[in-house]
C-alpha cells in the first residue's frame, strides 16, 4: 500500500492491556496535534502495515494504528496453536477501540478501514457513533453469512481448478459443508504438518479469489510461515462464527450512522466483496457517498490508495 506522503515513523507507541490476558500493539505518528484518526486493518489477523502511515497528511493528521488481537506485534500471537481464541471476536475488538481511544485521550476520530476492517468500523461507529468523525472505507465488507459463503464456495465459478484444491483440501465427508470450520479444525489438529498443510491451503485460495485484476501478484506476506499461521488461524475463527455479529446487522442498522460522514471506495473489478454490500451501504446510510473504481479490485492498489488519500485530505480539516 502507497499513498501520496512520505513514510513516516512513529512518535508514541506501546502495548495496551485490553484485559483476557492480551497485549494490544500500537503506534501514533504525524503532528501531535493534529486530526485524530485510527485505522483499523482487514484480515482478520493481517495487522497495520507500515504502509498505511502514508495515506495520511503528516501536518494535519494524528494517525494511530494498531494490531488487531492475536495478531502481529500484539499478544499472545495466534500462530500459537495452543493460544485460545475465545476472547478474539468483534464484541473484544470494539471495546479494544474504546480501550485505545480513552488510552489516548481522543475524544473522537476519524476511522479509516478496509476489507475485514470496514466491517469492523462499521460495528465500531454503529456502537458508539458520538465517537466518530467521519468514516472512510474501501473494499467494503459487511462479515454477512451470505458474504463468507459466497468466497468459500460461489467463487468456485470464476476459479474451479482453484478452487477444487481447496476443497480438496478438507476430508471427504467435510467438502459439502462449511468449509471455514474445516479448516478451522485442521488448524488445531495436533500435528503441525497437518495444520501447516491447512495453512498453505487456506492462504493460497485467500490469494486466489482477491485476483480478478490484470498484473495481479501474489501477496509475499505468505511465504512467511508464521503470517500464513496466523492470518488463516483468524480468518477461519471469525468466517466459521459469522464474524460475530447477527446476520445482515451492519447493513440492517446502517441508520445509527446518520450524521457521521462517510467515503465509501469499492472497485468494480472486486469479485472477491463484490460492489452490491458497498452499493447496499450506501442507500442506507444518506451520509456516505459511494465511488466505484473502474479498474480497481480487492484492496489498495490500481489507483484505489489515491482516491483513499483525496478522500483523507478532503476531511483532514473537520474536527
Amino acid at each position: 500500500m502507497s499513498g501520496r506522503y512520505p513514510r513516516i515513523e512513529p512518535y508514541a507507541h506501546g502495548m495496551l492491556d485490553v484485559g483476557d490476558g492480551q497485549l494490544v500493539y500500537w503506534e501514533t505518528c504525524g503532528n501531535p496535534d493534529g486530526k485524530p484518526a485510527v485505522v483499523l486493518h482487514g484480515g482478520p489477523g493481517s495487522g497495520c502495515e507500515p504502509g498505511w502511515r502514508d495515506l495520511f497528511d503528516p501536518a494535519r493528521y494524528r494517525v494511530t494504528l494498531f494490531d488487531q488481537r492475536g495478531c502481529e506485534r500484539s499478544t499472545p500471537h495466534a500462530a500459537d496453536h495452543g493460544v485460545d481464541l475465545s476472547t478474539n471476536t468483534t464484541e473484544h475488538l470494539i471495546a479494544d477501540i474504546e480501550r485505545l481511544r480513552a488510552h489516548l485521550g481522543v475524544q473522537r476520530w476519524l476511522v479509516l478501514g478496509a476489507s475485514w476492517g470496514a466491517a469492523l468500523a462499521l460495528a465500531y461507529a454503529q456502537r458508539h457513533p458520538q465517537r466518530v468523525s467521519e468514516l472512510v472505507l474501501f473494499s467494503v465488507t459487511a462479515g454477512t453469512r451470505r458474504e463468507i459463503g459466497w468466497i468459500t464456495r460461489d467463487m468456485g465459478r470464476v476459479f474451479p481448478a482453484e478452487w477444487a484444491r481447496f476443497r480438496d483440501g478438507v476430508p471427504p465427508a467435510e467438502r459439502d459443508g462449511d468449509l471455514a470450520d474445516a479448516y478451522a479444525r485442521l488448524l488445531a489438529d495436533p500435528d503441525p504438518a497437518v495444520r501447516e498443510r491447512a495453512a498453505r491451503q487456506w492462504c493460497a485460495w485467500e490469494d486466489t479469489h482477491v485476483a480478478t485484476v490484470p498484473g495481479h501478484r501474489p501477496d509475499p506476506r505468505y511465504d512467511d510461515p508464521v503470517f500464513r499461521m496466523v492470518s488463516a488461524r483468524l480468518v477461519t475463527h471469525y468466517w466459521r462464527h459469522g464474524c460475530f455479529l447477527p446476520e445482515g446487522q451492519l447493513l440492517r442498522e446502517a441508520g445509527r450512522l446518520a450524521g457521521i460522514p462517510g467515503v465509501l471506495l469499492h472497485g468494480k473489478l472486486d469479485i472477491s466483496s463484490p460492489p452490491d454490500v458497498a452499493w447496499q451501504l450506501a442507500q442506507a446510510w444518506p451520509d456516505a457517498r459511494l465511488e466505484l473504481l473502474d479498474a480497481a479490485g480487492h484492496g489498495a492498489g490500481n489507483g484505489m490508495a489515491e482516491r483513499v488519500v483525496a478522500a483523507l485530505d478532503d476531511f483532514a480539516e473537520r474536527r
